[in-house]
């Protein structure tokens, strides 16, 4: 798998810069090594936050915001072995989160320290599993000085005291804050401190306590729990079919308009030997159309002076390769590609493999054309996406509530977030006078999957896959060594703060893992998501369920640079309301089994992840007016024997995948009290 151009340009530009010397902690740990083609999640140590900014713009796989540290920056990306090696001159790995093909069953140990800044922005404490957390932030008059160091001082009620260092984050140039990782206690803080080097000291700031808030308690008898397993888009059609027939008074089911393209793509082969002289035949149309198994060869007419020649017949594709005088062969690479493309342009086209561009095509073949799809038990055909929609009432008079999941392929937790919130809705209608309240007086939409084409690919082919099945590459970005790189991704394809507005966070590059289409919904997926909200205009609220990491963000999700100007923010009063709703989402999260999404990570995407230009959030929020949140699901999970933050990853073993699916439900369910409180309060 090769590096797009942009990404090896900036890596190597990363190359030239002065590099920080790799601190101790990050010698000590494990060597981390891929095989040939392999790639994984890995958490790296990049210099400062300038190498992170250059990885963002080049469209490299990164999973979400960095976490910063002392004279360094942790950022996970997806990788191959080549892209491992290119990073290993400016970075260094850290730790091994999953690899290909399997979910993480052990935990490398990243270490990972904190940072934050002088006028406290924030200062927040919580308890989670019998350990208290502590995380602030501060912001130093002494913006444009990069040498500031601060440390913050905190007490404890009993008189215990201690401190941590807190490191600068600038984002797009600008200088942002200082702050830290949440960090351990012996107890509740009572105060804190920052000091500068420069002598400066901020006032004694009391912590408050993160979220605040708690949830109404289930009652006896209240049914959970209905997850067993990972679920394929084949496992959420059944499930989807079962819940409207076993509910058919609170339930509809909504198949959206756009069809996806399928789990299908061209058939391909390489003609001849890639490490010599190749080229790249490709069926027009897709292998389940009868072009799997067609099968082209080159042969040597055997006689002098014979000009190329080609027939198609009995699924064989045969081209009789030009001779000279002497009866050698003189049909070059080139030759032979634009011939069989010209002669069978409804049939197939051809491009020359790297390398090999004006060589003498060789007598090469049979070979067999195929797709290169894995999931044998997989439809081919053309997907339509189905939204369950529950309610008493469901003739759009009742505030609706819009949940929605798996725009991204491999964040196989999600759906199970999205189908335990329909479960639980449905199952105690019944017996809970408090559900019952909430589908009476709500009107609630979920997609438990926008992505399955991608999604089938991720359980079937490569299970890092992010984006959908649709190939614009042109020429030889239609290499099948990139196979894997293929797709758009779908939640950089809206058409509000996109990539072609001039918004960072997206790629043109039809290779990145941000890619962002042709246009702004070029897409079945994000079509589907905008026209089931417009559709229906009583959709007031809705939350983008994703993994990982552990974030609850809300718009502005992008920014221009340079200046890093953002999509308009929210008004004070709607700022507000995001905040204290969020409050009441993590509060309910975090009765599950005290998972707190950290205060650091609960803000406006662009704020407290990076820049995701084209995100559907904004899209909801800007153009059609609707309150929109987002999830990462999967927070860090604290290592009490390391005394270090550990990442979960995409498809971590279904254990956590089954916790996250039922805390996160949680926070569904109190989204869903919010919009019930919103409408009487109106």
């Amino acid at each position: 798998m090769r590096w797009p151009a942009t990404l090896t340009a900036a890596l190597l530009t990363a190359t030239l810069l002065t590099v920080q010397p790799a601190t101790a902690q990050a010698a000590e740990e494990p060597t981390i090594t891929l095989n040939s083609g392999e790639r994984a999640l890995i958490r790296f140590q990049l210099t400062d936050e300038a190498a992170f900014e250059r990885l963002l713009r080049s469209g490299a796989d990164i999973v979400a915001r960095p976490r910063t540290t002392p004279g360094a920056v942790l950022a996970d990306l997806v990788v191959d072995d080549r892209e491992l090696a290119e990073l290993r001159k400016t970075a260094t790995p850290v730790q091994l989160i999953q690899k290909e093909g399997a979910t993480r069953q052990s935990r490398a140990t990243a270490r990972i320290a904190a940072a934050d800044t002088l006028s406290f922005l924030q200062a927040y404490w919580w308890t989670s599993n019998g350990r208290t957390f502590l995380q602030t932030q501060v912001a130093t008059t002494a913006s444009d000085d990069p040498d500031v160091e601060i440390t913050v001082t905190w007490t404890t009620a009993d008189g215990q005291t201690g401190s941590y260092p807190l490191v600068r984050f600038e984002d797009a140039d600008e200088y942002q804050y200082h702050y830290a990782l949440p960090q351990p206690l012996p107890a509740k803080p009572v105060k804190v401190t920052a000091t500068s080097s420069l002598g400066g000291q901020s006032r004694a700031v009391t912590p408050s306590a993160w979220p605040g808030t708690t949830p109404p308690a289930n009652p006896a008898g209240y049914q959970k729990d209905f997850i067993d397993a990972y679920m394929t888009p084949t496992d959420i059609t059944a499930r989807i079919k079962r819940l409207s027939r076993q509910y058919p008074k609170l339930v509809d089911v909504i198949n959206l308009p756009n069809k996806t393209q399928g789990y299908r793509r061209t058939a391909v082969a390489y003609l001849g030997d890639p490490a010599t002289a190749a080229i790249v035949v490709e069926s027009v149309k897709f292998g389940d159309q009868g072009y799997n198994g067609v099968q082209v060869r080159t042969v040597d007419p055997g006689r002098r002076n014979s000009p190329m020649r080609a027939e198609y017949r009995d699924r064989v594709l045969t081209v009789r390769l030009a001779t000279g005088a002497s009866g050698e062969v003189i049909s070059t690479t080139d030759q032979v590609a634009a011939f069989i493309a010209a002669k069978y342009p409804q049939r197939f086209s051809a491009f020359v493999e790297d390398g090999s561009a004006g060589l003498i095509m060789p007598v090469a073949g049979p070979a067999r054309l195929d797709d290169g799809l894995a999931g044998t038990e997989v439809s081919h055909k053309p997907q339509t996406v189905q939204a369950l929609r529950i309610g008493k009432v469901r003739d759009g008079s009742k505030p609706g509530v819009l949940a929605y999941s798996q725009e991204h392929a491999r964040e196989w937790a999600t759906p199970l977030v999205t189908l335990e919130f329909a479960e639980r809705l449905l199952a105690n209608y019944a017996t809970d006078p408090a559900t019952r309240s909430l589908v009476d007086s709500t009107d609630v939409f979920i997609i438990p999957t926008v992505n399955p084409d991608g999604a089938n690919y991720s359980f079937n082919d490569f299970n890092f896959q992010r984006k959908n099945l649709v190939n614009h590459c042109t020429g030889a970005q239609r290499d099948p060594r990139y196979r894997n790189s293929w797709g758009v991704d779908v939640n950089r394809n809206y058409a509000v703060g996109s990539y072609f507005d001039g918004y960072v966070g997206a790629s043109a590059n039809c290779l990145s893992g941000t890619y962002a289409g042709t246009s702004e919904l070029s897409e079945a997926e994000s079509r589907n998501v905008i026209a089931l909200a417009s559709t229906h205009s009583n959709i007031k609220f809705s939350m983008n369920v994703h993994s990982y990491g552990g974030y609850f963000m809300w718009s502005p999700g992008a920014y221009k640079v340079p200046g890093r100007i953002t999509l308009p923010r929210p008004s004070i009063d709607e700022s507000k309301f995001f905040l204290d709703s969020a409050r009441r989402i993590v509060g309910a999260i975090a009765t599950e089994r005290g998972t707190v999404t950290w205060p650091a990570y609960t803000g406006p995407v662009a704020d407290v992840l990076y820049s995701a230009a084209g995100n559907s959030a904004d899209h909801l929020y800007y153009d059609l007016g609707i309150t929109a949140w987002n999830f990462e699901v999967g927070n860090d999970r604290w290592n009490e024997a390391t005394q270090q933050w550990e990442g979960v990853g995409f498809q971590p073993p279904f254990d956590e995948a089954h916790s996250e699916a039922q805390e996160y439900a949680g926070g569904l369910i109190e989204l869903v009290r919010i919009a019930r409180d919103q409408s009487e309060v109106r």
